[in-house]
């Protein structure tokens, strides 16, 4: 293999990466807590577009449990958008 085809194929691979960042920025992903009681929805970049509480969790006694939950909620749709970016790069890397 010559450096061109070298290049070539590099180049085609930055550019599929590139379309599949792309694709992953533009969907969104729910993480939920507590069974779905808490829902925030991010963007494929981590930017909160959503929050979704179930009025159940809404207590002024127990302010620390919803934040909580939150964060978990959070993470989970973090962990996904992670998940997704790594299984997407994974295979272009691999293919």
């Amino acid at each position: 293999m010559d450096i061109n085809e070298i290049m070539k194929k590099a180049q085609e691979m930055q550019a599929q990466m590139e379309k599949l960042g792309s694709e992953i920025a533009a969907k969104t992903y729910t993480g939920k807590a507590s069974g779905g009681l808490v829902k925030i929805t991010l963007t494929g970049e981590n930017n909160a577009v959503q929050a979704e509480i179930d009025p159940s969790v809404i207590s002024v006694d127990d302010k620390e449990m919803l934040e909580d939950l939150i964060v978990i909620a959070i993470n989970d749709a973090i962990t996904q958008i992670d998940k997704e970016r790594k299984d997407v790069f994974g295979s272009v890397l691999k293919g």
